[in-house]
């Protein structure tokens, strides 16, 4: 029986798949040579393959429009970005390139939004969705953004407390302030409490907007916003939400004719094994479907469409690429390859909510293979990954001191919240500092690839001066 890591992988999965394959024995990510990548700048590096982004959006945008038309639906769709998942600049502008709106979280990502105004990256007219608690910093700046012409920013309330200081801000506005209101939903049975922190009440929204918003001339509600912290799935805990939000938008609807837009905050998810199976263009024909049909039975207005999408958008783009500097051995059944960097700073999300991500093996595919465990380099620990679809155990090629090329391994689609989780380029557990970042994109002129490092490793002296010392 053949048993190579390739073979493995051949018997088990199709592959080739869309974003990985083998040139000359060393795999590659969306065509690019990775071993190109080691030899060049060594390891550990994250990489941000930037034209990913512009695939994920195209490939959602056009399965929304094929079901608006299927479905012969009259209300528009928007896709937004949400900045929280990735802030950095090369992420931004290549999304808002593609002719996306953005979804806000906090006080400096209005900030952010006049850098990319003075870059000439977006306009006024952009749609901008500000959820997150408002404090009296956030709210003022979305207040000046609104004097700023931004007459399509739009407040997500998040609770009702909120709406008096808005009202306040608002009343000094030329234009009504366009608000749109959150609804609070009720968690999956197996989290720790029952009903979501964010957002107000569902059974409280229809008194609320009559009593405190429909009379007052200074704030016009145009959005009823829905999120599932888990995301967009196929299954009833899923659907039997979404239609709770569907009945209190058709409600309120009916008592606020203004109202235009409802958000299906909560996002479609990423491959995270070489088996992921998601039908996306099922599950966005269900959406459109549903809300037309929800609709036409009350004889309502059918309303534009809003996504938030983060993780899908950004997260196959990015990769982290590890040497392996040593395999211990520690009893008779277990093997650990330790890596040459914490996985507790580069992957936090493993470590601190078991999220699995695409582990491969960059050379020796024509290797015996075994099951093993990943160490990172800390003194923690949980700094290790061990957890995979098969057998819950990790399977990568064996190998010899004796040889003279050592291991690599990458993990891929990390490109969404780990250096926001981690504070990229701040203090790292025992000082480990983090890796140099690779970006990828392609020349406009002659399609090919062209990488260049962002930032480098960070330095002794710039986490000493960061420690006061």
């Amino acid at each position: 029986m053949k048993n190579t890591y390739f073979d493995l992988i051949d018997q088990s999965y199709y592959f080739p798949q869309e974003g990985f394959d083998l040139q000359d024995g060393y795999l590659t990510f969306h065509g690019v040579s990775l071993k190109y990548l080691i030899e060049k700048y060594g390891t550990p590096f994250k990489l941000m393959y930037l034209p990913r982004i512009g695939e994920q959006i195209k490939k959602a945008r056009n399965l929304f429009r094929r079901a608006i038309k299927k479905h012969q639906y009259k209300g528009k769709y928007y896709y937004a970005y949400c900045t929280k998942c990735c802030h950095f600049s090369h992420v931004v502008k290549t999304a808002v390139r593609e002719g996306i709106q953005l979804e806000t979280s906090s006080s400096f990502d209005i900030d952010l939004i006049y850098k990319l105004l003075d870059e000439g990256e977006i306009n006024k007219n952009i749609i901008i969705i500000h959820n997150g608690y408002k404090t009296e910093d956030y709210l003022q700046k979305i207040a000046q953004l609104n004097v700023d012409g931004f007459y399509n920013s739009m407040l997500i309330l998040d609770s009702k407390s909120e709406l008096e200081r808005v009202k306040t801000y608002a009343k000094d506005l030329k234009k009504p302030l366009k608000i749109g209101i959150r609804m609070a939903i009720d968690e999956e049975p197996q989290t720790a409490y029952y009903t979501s922190r964010l957002g107000i009440r569902a059974n409280e929204i229809l008194d609320f907007y009559k009593t405190e918003i429909k009379e007052n001339e200074n704030i016009s509600l145009k959005m009823l916003h829905f999120f599932i912290d888990s995301g967009i799935k196929d299954n009833m805990y899923y659907w039997g939400e979404f239609q709770k939000a569907m009945k209190l938008f058709v409600d309120l609807k009916q008592i606020c004719p203004e109202m235009k837009a409802i958000d299906l905050g909560g996002g479609f998810p990423v491959r995270n094994n070489l088996g992921f199976e998601y039908d996306y263009e099922y599950i966005i024909n269900e959406l459109v479907g549903n809300i037309a049909s929800a609709c036409r039975e009350a004889d309502i207005e059918e309303p534009d469409i809003f996504t938030e999408f983060g993780k899908y958008t950004v997260g196959e783009s990015g990769a982290i690429i590890f040497s392996v500097l040593e395999q211990k051995a520690q009893n008779d059944a277990e093997m650990w390859y330790m890596v040459d960097n914490s996985l507790m700073n580069t992957i936090p999300d493993a470590w601190s909510i078991n999220e699995k991500f695409i582990l491969l093996p960059i050379n020796k595919w024509n290797n015996e293979y075994t099951r093993v465990n990943i160490g990172g380099i800390s003194c923690d620990h949980s700094d290790y990954y061990n957890s995979e679809d098969m057998n819950q155990q990790l399977v990568l090629p064996k190998y010899t001191p004796e040889e003279k090329e050592p291991l690599y391994v990458g993990f891929f689609h990390t490109g969404a919240y780990q250096d926001s989780i981690s504070g990229y380029g701040g203090i790292k557990h025992c000082l480990i500092p983090s890796p140099k970042m690779i970006i990828i994109d392609r020349d406009k002129t002659t399609g090919n690839y062209v990488d260049k490092v962002y930032r480098n490793e960070q330095t002794v002296n710039e986490m000493l001066d960061i420690l006061g010392y």
